[in-house]
């Protein structure tokens, strides 16, 4: 078990996402750097759905209950356990009554913490992503006991390398897609879209990001129509809004463009006034 002492901004548990009920209006949720949250779960040979703690921005206080391996990843909020320093993205062993901490966030925004098989939270409808009116709670909270597996091996047996690729964090290039109302776009558009540098706003969370500046925009709103993590919609006022692993199932913006799933990651960690140009995957 871990207890949680404090929760931090906003600490959920996420594994990769709750798939096969977007037709019930059920968001896909799960981690909003994928990467990140299978790296920290490779590293521990864990599969690669394994439920972990997703931090963001300010990370949590943790108090262990057992013997774990644990291991960290993503943005850099300075972890330590017990007042000393923790590497990033290594495994590291922990014992009964050893305490985990967040300090300052020196890059990135979202953090992930991966135990040895998997946080062992409620699992709704085949997953323990969690989201409001889905799950019992949608955040962790202080004095939360959160359910792991004991294991007291010290370290693993490893028979590969594997190297975290930081670009994630180096790049603000999101690569897209054309969306299926692209077309619609005049020429002059769709150079606007692709020449101008989008500022991140203050309207960010898992359900989207939306970008300051405007695309002037003429087009007619559509018949709602499906929607997916990654998608870029055109609002009639010209604003760009990048929907997350959150987002609703269904929307009536024009859907100009649409994410790569690797450019998802990178956004993720991405936050207010950080500036961002889209790129069109040939």
């Amino acid at each position: 078990m871990v207890k949680v002492i404090k929760p931090g901004l906003n600490s959920t548990i996420q594994d990769l996402g709750r798939f096969g009920y977007q037709d019930y209006g059920v968001p896909v949720s799960g981690a909003m750097d994928q990467y990140s949250a299978k790296f920290a779960n490779a590293l521990l040979n864990n599969d690669q759905n394994g439920a972990v703690l997703e931090m963001t921005m300010t990370g949590p206080t943790l108090k262990f209950q057992c013997h774990t391996l644990i291991c960290v990843s993503g943005a850099d909020m300075s972890p330590k356990l017990n007042d000393t320093e923790l590497k990033l993205n290594t495994e590291t062993a922990v014992n009964p009554n050893d305490r985990l901490s967040f300090g300052k966030l020196n890059y990135g925004f979202r953090s992930y913490l991966a135990v040895s098989g998997g946080f062992q939270s409620e699992l709704k409808l085949n997953s323990r992503s969690m989201y409001k009116n889905v799950t019992s709670k949608f955040k962790i909270d202080s004095g939360d006991v959160l359910p792991i597996k004991e294991s007291k091996q010290q370290e693993l047996i490893k028979y590969s390398k594997i190297k975290f690729v930081s670009n994630i964090f180096n790049t603000n290039i999101i690569e897209v897609y054309k969306g299926p109302e692209f077309e619609s776009l005049t020429s002059k558009q769709q150079k606007a879209l692709f020449e101008t540098e989008f500022t991140i706003s203050n309207l960010y969370d898992r359900m989207a990001y939306q970008l300051e500046e405007t695309l002037e925009n003429s087009l007619s709103p559509i018949i709602t129509s499906l929607v997916l993590p990654g998608t870029v919609q055109l609002t009639p006022a010209g604003n760009l809004i990048i929907l997350m692993r959150d987002c609703q199932t269904t929307g009536g913006y024009p859907r100009i463009l649409q994410l790569k799933e690797s450019s998802i990651n990178v956004l993720a960690q991405k936050f207010k006034g950080n500036s961002i140009r889209f790129g069109l995957v040939s």
